[in-house]
Protein backbone atom coordinates (compact mmCIF):
# COMPACT_ATOMS: atom_id res chain seq x y z
CA UNK A 1 0.00 0.00 0.00
CA UNK A 2 1.63 3.74 -1.03
CA UNK A 3 2.43 5.54 2.28
CA UNK A 4 0.56 8.93 0.58
CA UNK A 5 -2.24 9.15 -1.46
CA UNK A 6 -3.24 12.86 -2.42
CA UNK A 7 -6.85 14.02 -3.63
CA UNK A 8 -5.70 14.06 -7.18
CA UNK A 9 -4.27 10.94 -7.37
CA UNK A 10 -7.12 9.39 -8.93
CA UNK A 11 -6.84 11.64 -12.03
CA UNK A 12 -3.44 9.43 -12.89
CA UNK A 13 -5.56 6.32 -12.80
CA UNK A 14 -8.39 7.41 -14.64
CA UNK A 15 -6.07 9.41 -17.37
CA UNK A 16 -5.31 5.59 -17.66
CA UNK A 17 -8.26 4.36 -18.38
CA UNK A 18 -9.27 7.06 -20.46
CA UNK A 19 -5.87 6.51 -23.09
CA UNK A 20 -6.88 2.70 -23.20
CA UNK A 21 -10.91 3.57 -24.02
CA UNK A 22 -8.98 6.36 -26.38
CA UNK A 23 -7.37 3.88 -28.04
CA UNK A 24 -9.83 0.90 -28.21
CA UNK A 25 -12.65 2.84 -30.37
CA UNK A 26 -9.83 5.02 -33.08
CA UNK A 27 -10.57 2.61 -35.81
CA UNK A 28 -14.71 2.81 -35.83
CA UNK A 29 -15.21 5.58 -37.65
CA UNK A 30 -12.35 4.20 -40.25
CA UNK A 31 -14.30 1.48 -41.58
CA UNK A 32 -15.29 3.44 -44.76
CA UNK A 33 -12.07 4.73 -45.54
CA UNK A 34 -10.48 1.22 -45.47
CA UNK A 35 -13.17 -0.26 -47.86
CA UNK A 36 -13.05 2.70 -50.30
CA UNK A 37 -8.62 3.48 -50.24
CA UNK A 38 -7.38 -0.12 -49.41
CA UNK A 39 -10.54 -2.07 -51.18
CA UNK A 40 -11.18 -4.05 -48.15
CA UNK A 41 -14.80 -5.72 -48.24
CA UNK A 42 -17.51 -5.02 -45.39
CA UNK A 43 -17.07 -8.16 -44.31
CA UNK A 44 -13.48 -8.04 -43.72
CA UNK A 45 -13.37 -4.24 -41.87
CA UNK A 46 -16.33 -5.40 -39.70
CA UNK A 47 -14.47 -8.48 -38.84
CA UNK A 48 -11.25 -5.85 -37.95
CA UNK A 49 -13.79 -4.03 -35.70
CA UNK A 50 -15.05 -7.17 -34.08
CA UNK A 51 -11.88 -9.32 -33.30
CA UNK A 52 -11.38 -6.82 -30.33
CA UNK A 53 -13.63 -8.48 -28.20
CA UNK A 54 -11.55 -11.94 -28.72
CA UNK A 55 -9.04 -10.42 -27.10
CA UNK A 56 -10.92 -8.41 -24.94
CA UNK A 57 -13.38 -11.01 -23.14
CA UNK A 58 -10.61 -13.54 -22.01
CA UNK A 59 -9.07 -10.77 -20.10
CA UNK A 60 -12.31 -9.47 -18.55
CA UNK A 61 -13.13 -12.06 -17.26
CA UNK A 62 -10.00 -12.96 -15.36
CA UNK A 63 -7.64 -9.95 -14.94
CA UNK A 64 -9.97 -7.96 -12.57
CA UNK A 65 -9.20 -11.31 -10.72
CA UNK A 66 -5.32 -11.44 -11.10
CA UNK A 67 -5.54 -7.61 -10.14
CA UNK A 68 -7.61 -8.64 -6.96
CA UNK A 69 -4.80 -10.62 -5.63
CA UNK A 70 -1.58 -8.23 -7.27
CA UNK A 71 -2.80 -4.67 -7.21
CA UNK A 72 -4.17 -2.73 -9.89
CA UNK A 73 -0.96 -0.44 -10.87
CA UNK A 74 1.13 -3.62 -11.48
CA UNK A 75 -1.62 -4.83 -14.12
CA UNK A 76 -2.12 -1.74 -15.57
CA UNK A 77 1.85 -0.49 -16.12
CA UNK A 78 1.87 -3.21 -19.08
CA UNK A 79 -1.63 -2.54 -19.97
CA UNK A 80 -0.97 0.58 -21.36
CA UNK A 81 2.00 -0.56 -22.73
CA UNK A 82 -0.02 -3.34 -24.69
CA UNK A 83 -2.44 -0.16 -25.84
CA UNK A 84 0.60 1.67 -27.42
CA UNK A 85 1.35 -1.42 -29.35
CA UNK A 86 -1.91 -1.93 -30.52
CA UNK A 87 -1.83 1.39 -31.58
CA UNK A 88 1.72 0.80 -33.74
CA UNK A 89 0.10 -2.59 -35.40
CA UNK A 90 -2.19 0.00 -37.29
CA UNK A 91 0.39 2.07 -38.56
CA UNK A 92 1.46 -1.21 -40.79
CA UNK A 93 -2.32 -1.56 -41.93
CA UNK A 94 -1.91 -0.34 -44.93
CA UNK A 95 0.96 -2.72 -46.08
CA UNK A 96 -0.92 -6.09 -44.80
CA UNK A 97 -4.60 -6.02 -43.21
CA UNK A 98 -3.16 -8.63 -40.88
CA UNK A 99 -1.74 -5.89 -38.83
CA UNK A 100 -5.09 -4.69 -38.05
CA UNK A 101 -6.23 -7.27 -36.89
CA UNK A 102 -3.36 -7.65 -34.74
CA UNK A 103 -3.81 -3.95 -33.36
CA UNK A 104 -7.83 -4.49 -32.99
CA UNK A 105 -6.93 -7.80 -31.29
CA UNK A 106 -4.31 -6.75 -29.29
CA UNK A 107 -6.82 -3.28 -28.29
CA UNK A 108 -9.53 -5.44 -26.85
CA UNK A 109 -6.26 -7.84 -24.70
CA UNK A 110 -5.88 -4.06 -23.12
CA UNK A 111 -9.14 -3.09 -22.80
CA UNK A 112 -10.47 -6.23 -21.01
CA UNK A 113 -7.63 -5.50 -18.45
CA UNK A 114 -7.97 -2.21 -18.35
CA UNK A 115 -11.55 -2.00 -17.90
CA UNK A 116 -12.19 -3.69 -14.85
CA UNK A 117 -9.01 -3.07 -12.59
CA UNK A 118 -8.36 0.24 -14.06
CA UNK A 119 -12.03 1.00 -13.21
CA UNK A 120 -11.22 -0.48 -9.59
CA UNK A 121 -8.58 1.85 -9.27
CA UNK A 122 -9.83 5.00 -9.71
CA UNK A 123 -12.81 4.13 -7.48
CA UNK A 124 -9.77 3.24 -4.65
CA UNK A 125 -8.48 6.48 -5.24
CA UNK A 126 -11.54 8.05 -4.41
CA UNK A 127 -12.28 6.39 -1.42
CA UNK A 128 -12.50 9.59 0.44
CA UNK A 129 -15.63 11.14 -1.80
CA UNK A 130 -18.65 11.15 -1.23
CA UNK A 131 -20.30 7.45 -2.51
CA UNK A 132 -20.59 6.62 -5.95
CA UNK A 133 -17.99 9.37 -7.03
CA UNK A 134 -15.69 7.23 -7.82
CA UNK A 135 -17.62 5.03 -10.17
CA UNK A 136 -18.76 7.79 -11.97
CA UNK A 137 -15.38 9.22 -12.35
CA UNK A 138 -14.33 5.93 -13.82
CA UNK A 139 -17.86 5.70 -16.31
CA UNK A 140 -16.43 9.49 -17.72
CA UNK A 141 -13.11 8.43 -18.20
CA UNK A 142 -13.92 5.06 -19.65
CA UNK A 143 -16.60 6.85 -22.03
CA UNK A 144 -14.93 9.67 -22.37
CA UNK A 145 -11.85 7.66 -24.11
CA UNK A 146 -14.38 5.60 -26.48
CA UNK A 147 -16.26 8.97 -27.77
CA UNK A 148 -13.35 10.74 -28.51
CA UNK A 149 -11.22 8.61 -29.61
CA UNK A 150 -13.82 7.38 -32.08
CA UNK A 151 -14.56 11.60 -32.63
CA UNK A 152 -11.19 12.80 -33.31
CA UNK A 153 -10.34 9.40 -35.70
CA UNK A 154 -13.07 10.52 -37.58
CA UNK A 155 -12.16 14.38 -37.97
CA UNK A 156 -8.32 13.60 -38.66
CA UNK A 157 -8.89 10.60 -41.20
CA UNK A 158 -11.17 13.09 -43.46
CA UNK A 159 -8.89 16.12 -43.30
CA UNK A 160 -5.40 15.45 -42.20
CA UNK A 161 -3.32 13.33 -44.85
CA UNK A 162 -2.20 10.18 -44.91
CA UNK A 163 -6.45 9.46 -43.39
CA UNK A 164 -5.05 5.93 -43.16
CA UNK A 165 -2.04 6.14 -40.65
CA UNK A 166 -2.46 10.06 -39.03
CA UNK A 167 -5.94 9.09 -37.18
CA UNK A 168 -3.52 7.25 -34.81
CA UNK A 169 -1.03 9.32 -33.30
CA UNK A 170 -2.91 11.23 -31.01
CA UNK A 171 -3.31 8.31 -29.17
CA UNK A 172 0.36 7.50 -29.54
CA UNK A 173 1.09 10.94 -27.61
CA UNK A 174 -2.05 10.88 -25.27
CA UNK A 175 -0.91 7.09 -24.65
CA UNK A 176 2.72 8.00 -23.66
CA UNK A 177 1.71 10.69 -21.18
CA UNK A 178 -0.63 8.39 -19.05
CA UNK A 179 2.37 5.92 -19.35
CA UNK A 180 4.24 8.49 -17.65
CA UNK A 181 1.41 9.15 -15.59
CA UNK A 182 0.36 6.26 -14.19
CA UNK A 183 3.17 4.44 -13.94
CA UNK A 184 3.95 5.67 -9.96
CA UNK A 185 0.92 6.69 -9.13
CA UNK A 186 -0.83 5.66 -6.10
CA UNK A 187 -1.99 2.21 -5.76
CA UNK A 188 -4.22 1.90 -2.04
CA UNK A 189 -5.24 -1.41 -2.94
CA UNK A 190 -4.31 -4.27 -0.23
CA UNK A 191 -4.78 -7.53 -2.17
CA UNK A 192 -6.09 -9.96 0.49
CA UNK A 193 -3.12 -12.41 -0.27
CA UNK A 194 -5.90 -15.26 -0.34
CA UNK A 195 -5.22 -17.82 -3.18
CA UNK A 196 -8.18 -20.22 -3.34
CA UNK A 197 -9.80 -20.04 -6.65
CA UNK A 198 -13.40 -18.39 -6.96
CA UNK A 199 -15.72 -19.80 -9.93
CA UNK A 200 -15.29 -18.53 -13.16
CA UNK A 201 -19.22 -18.06 -13.37
CA UNK A 202 -20.43 -16.92 -10.05
CA UNK A 203 -23.60 -19.12 -8.88
CA UNK A 204 -26.01 -16.16 -9.34
CA UNK A 205 -25.25 -16.18 -13.38
CA UNK A 206 -27.04 -19.59 -13.46
CA UNK A 207 -30.21 -18.16 -11.60
CA UNK A 208 -33.67 -17.82 -14.18
CA UNK A 209 -33.83 -14.12 -12.67
CA UNK A 210 -30.64 -13.59 -14.91
CA UNK A 211 -30.98 -16.21 -17.69
CA UNK A 212 -34.10 -14.75 -18.58
CA UNK A 213 -34.52 -11.34 -17.49
CA UNK A 214 -30.74 -9.87 -18.28
CA UNK A 215 -29.22 -12.13 -20.64
CA UNK A 216 -30.80 -11.89 -23.91
CA UNK A 217 -30.88 -8.50 -24.10
CA UNK A 218 -27.45 -7.71 -22.33
CA UNK A 219 -25.64 -8.02 -25.95
CA UNK A 220 -27.81 -4.76 -27.36
CA UNK A 221 -25.74 -2.85 -25.23
CA UNK A 222 -22.93 -2.73 -27.60
CA UNK A 223 -25.06 -4.06 -30.04
CA UNK A 224 -27.38 -0.43 -30.39
CA UNK A 225 -23.56 1.62 -30.17
CA UNK A 226 -22.25 -0.50 -32.53
CA UNK A 227 -24.79 -0.82 -35.24
CA UNK A 228 -25.05 3.57 -34.89
CA UNK A 229 -21.51 3.69 -35.65
CA UNK A 230 -19.81 0.87 -37.51
CA UNK A 231 -22.94 -0.41 -39.23
CA UNK A 232 -25.49 2.57 -40.50
CA UNK A 233 -23.03 5.24 -40.47
CA UNK A 234 -21.21 3.19 -42.75
CA UNK A 235 -23.74 1.99 -45.04
CA UNK A 236 -24.95 6.22 -45.20
CA UNK A 237 -21.00 7.48 -45.46
CA UNK A 238 -21.61 7.66 -49.04
CA UNK A 239 -24.38 10.95 -48.88
CA UNK A 240 -22.45 12.69 -46.38
CA UNK A 241 -21.78 14.93 -48.62
CA UNK A 242 -18.43 14.21 -49.55
CA UNK A 243 -16.92 13.15 -45.56
CA UNK A 244 -18.37 9.93 -44.64
CA UNK A 245 -15.03 9.80 -42.72
CA UNK A 246 -15.55 12.89 -40.29
CA UNK A 247 -19.37 11.28 -40.60
CA UNK A 248 -18.47 8.34 -39.12
CA UNK A 249 -16.05 10.27 -36.27
CA UNK A 250 -19.37 12.58 -35.47
CA UNK A 251 -21.63 9.61 -35.41
CA UNK A 252 -19.10 8.02 -32.36
CA UNK A 253 -19.39 10.97 -30.58
CA UNK A 254 -23.51 11.44 -30.53
CA UNK A 255 -24.06 7.68 -30.12
CA UNK A 256 -21.93 7.41 -26.86
CA UNK A 257 -22.40 11.33 -26.02
CA UNK A 258 -26.75 10.34 -25.67
CA UNK A 259 -25.59 7.14 -23.78
CA UNK A 260 -23.67 8.91 -21.10
CA UNK A 261 -26.28 12.26 -21.08
CA UNK A 262 -29.26 9.43 -20.71
CA UNK A 263 -27.37 7.43 -17.71
CA UNK A 264 -28.38 9.92 -14.41
CA UNK A 265 -32.25 10.03 -15.79
CA UNK A 266 -32.21 6.26 -15.42
CA UNK A 267 -29.99 5.67 -12.70
CA UNK A 268 -33.01 8.06 -11.01
CA UNK A 269 -35.75 6.23 -12.80
CA UNK A 270 -34.48 3.19 -11.06
CA UNK A 271 -34.63 4.16 -7.90
CA UNK A 272 -38.69 5.30 -8.18
CA UNK A 273 -40.21 2.66 -10.89
CA UNK A 274 -40.47 -1.52 -10.66
CA UNK A 275 -37.18 -3.12 -11.91
CA UNK A 276 -38.38 -3.83 -15.14
CA UNK A 277 -38.78 -0.48 -16.04
CA UNK A 278 -35.64 0.69 -17.31
CA UNK A 279 -34.90 -2.57 -19.36
CA UNK A 280 -37.90 -2.16 -21.02
CA UNK A 281 -37.18 1.88 -21.91
CA UNK A 282 -34.16 0.93 -22.97
CA UNK A 283 -35.31 -2.03 -25.46
CA UNK A 284 -38.36 0.14 -26.91
CA UNK A 285 -35.72 2.47 -27.73
CA UNK A 286 -33.41 0.12 -29.30
CA UNK A 287 -36.48 -1.31 -31.35
CA UNK A 288 -37.29 2.06 -32.56
CA UNK A 289 -33.80 3.01 -33.46
CA UNK A 290 -32.95 -0.29 -35.89
CA UNK A 291 -36.03 -0.10 -37.06
CA UNK A 292 -35.41 3.80 -38.05
CA UNK A 293 -32.10 2.67 -39.29
CA UNK A 294 -33.54 -0.25 -41.82
CA UNK A 295 -35.96 2.13 -43.18
CA UNK A 296 -33.18 4.97 -43.95
CA UNK A 297 -30.52 2.34 -45.32
CA UNK A 298 -33.49 0.96 -47.82
CA UNK A 299 -34.13 4.58 -48.85
CA UNK A 300 -31.13 5.42 -50.81
CA UNK A 301 -33.13 8.57 -52.74
CA UNK A 302 -34.26 9.78 -49.71
CA UNK A 303 -32.77 13.92 -49.76
CA UNK A 304 -30.61 14.22 -46.89
CA UNK A 305 -30.99 11.15 -45.60
CA UNK A 306 -26.93 11.25 -43.64
CA UNK A 307 -28.66 13.78 -41.56
CA UNK A 308 -31.60 11.55 -40.58
CA UNK A 309 -29.19 8.99 -39.09
CA UNK A 310 -28.44 11.86 -36.41
CA UNK A 311 -31.82 11.33 -34.15
CA UNK A 312 -31.56 7.66 -35.23
CA UNK A 313 -28.07 7.58 -33.21
CA UNK A 314 -29.64 9.24 -30.47
CA UNK A 315 -31.60 6.57 -30.17
CA UNK A 316 -29.58 4.19 -30.48
CA UNK A 317 -27.59 6.02 -27.85
CA UNK A 318 -30.18 5.88 -25.50
CA UNK A 319 -30.69 2.28 -26.03
CA UNK A 320 -26.81 1.85 -25.30
CA UNK A 321 -26.75 3.92 -22.12
CA UNK A 322 -30.07 2.55 -20.52
CA UNK A 323 -29.84 -0.65 -20.99
CA UNK A 324 -25.98 -0.59 -19.69
CA UNK A 325 -27.26 1.36 -16.38
CA UNK A 326 -30.46 -1.31 -15.77
CA UNK A 327 -27.75 -4.08 -16.38
CA UNK A 328 -25.73 -3.33 -13.30
CA UNK A 329 -28.67 -2.30 -11.01
CA UNK A 330 -30.25 -5.59 -11.79
CA UNK A 331 -26.75 -7.11 -11.46
CA UNK A 332 -26.65 -5.41 -8.35
CA UNK A 333 -30.04 -6.36 -7.31
CA UNK A 334 -29.39 -10.07 -7.76
CA UNK A 335 -25.71 -11.03 -7.02
CA UNK A 336 -24.60 -11.40 -3.17
CA UNK A 337 -21.64 -9.55 -1.70
CA UNK A 338 -19.36 -12.50 -2.82
CA UNK A 339 -20.26 -12.76 -6.41
CA UNK A 340 -20.92 -9.25 -7.57
CA UNK A 341 -17.71 -8.36 -8.98
CA UNK A 342 -18.45 -12.09 -11.11
CA UNK A 343 -21.61 -11.23 -11.76
CA UNK A 344 -20.98 -7.86 -13.21
CA UNK A 345 -18.04 -9.52 -15.73
CA UNK A 346 -20.06 -12.22 -16.67
CA UNK A 347 -23.09 -8.99 -17.55
CA UNK A 348 -20.09 -7.00 -19.21
CA UNK A 349 -19.02 -10.50 -21.40
CA UNK A 350 -22.68 -10.37 -22.76
CA UNK A 351 -22.85 -6.68 -23.13
CA UNK A 352 -19.00 -6.80 -25.46
CA UNK A 353 -20.55 -9.67 -27.26
CA UNK A 354 -22.82 -6.92 -29.17
CA UNK A 355 -19.65 -5.81 -30.42
CA UNK A 356 -19.79 -8.35 -33.41
CA UNK A 357 -23.10 -7.49 -34.00
CA UNK A 358 -21.25 -5.48 -37.68
CA UNK A 359 -20.09 -8.67 -38.78
CA UNK A 360 -22.99 -10.64 -38.32
CA UNK A 361 -24.91 -8.30 -40.35
CA UNK A 362 -22.34 -8.42 -42.74
CA UNK A 363 -22.08 -11.68 -43.19
CA UNK A 364 -25.69 -12.15 -43.08
CA UNK A 365 -26.12 -9.65 -45.81
CA UNK A 366 -24.71 -11.80 -48.11
CA UNK A 367 -28.90 -13.23 -47.75
CA UNK A 368 -30.72 -9.92 -48.88
CA UNK A 369 -28.71 -7.45 -47.67
CA UNK A 370 -28.17 -5.34 -44.37
CA UNK A 371 -32.06 -4.19 -44.37
CA UNK A 372 -33.95 -7.34 -43.23
CA UNK A 373 -31.23 -8.64 -40.57
CA UNK A 374 -31.61 -5.19 -39.37
CA UNK A 375 -35.30 -5.30 -39.25
CA UNK A 376 -35.18 -8.61 -37.41
CA UNK A 377 -32.87 -7.00 -34.98
CA UNK A 378 -35.36 -4.60 -34.40
CA UNK A 379 -38.28 -7.10 -34.22
CA UNK A 380 -36.54 -9.05 -31.45
CA UNK A 381 -35.97 -5.84 -29.20
CA UNK A 382 -39.65 -5.55 -29.47
CA UNK A 383 -40.01 -9.33 -28.14
CA UNK A 384 -37.96 -9.32 -25.84
CA UNK A 385 -39.74 -6.60 -23.87
CA UNK A 386 -42.79 -8.65 -22.36
CA UNK A 387 -40.31 -11.42 -21.72
CA UNK A 388 -38.41 -9.12 -19.60
CA UNK A 389 -41.05 -7.42 -17.97
CA UNK A 390 -42.26 -11.14 -17.00
CA UNK A 391 -38.97 -12.49 -15.46
CA UNK A 392 -38.01 -9.17 -13.62
CA UNK A 393 -41.77 -8.41 -12.36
Amino acid sequence: MDSHVDHRSWLRAALAVFAVGWGANQFAPLLFLYRTEQGLSQSDVTAMFSVYIVGLLPTLLVAGRWSDRNGRRVLMRPVLVLSLVATVCMFFGPQDPLWLYAGRFLAGLASGAAFGAGSAWVRELSAGDPPGTGARRAAIALTGGFGLGGLVAGLIGQWVPAPMISPYVPHLVLGAVALVAAWNAADPYQPSGQTAPSPLLPASAGRRRFLLGVAPWAWLVFGCASMSFAVLADLLGGDAWGMPTAYAGVMVGVTLGSGVLIQPVIRRLAETAPASRPPIVGLAAASLGMAAGAILAAASGLPGRALWLLPVAVLLGIGYGTLLVAGLVEVELQAGPRDHAGLVAVFYVIAYLGMATPYVVAELSRFGGPVPWIAVISVVCALLIPLTGRQLR
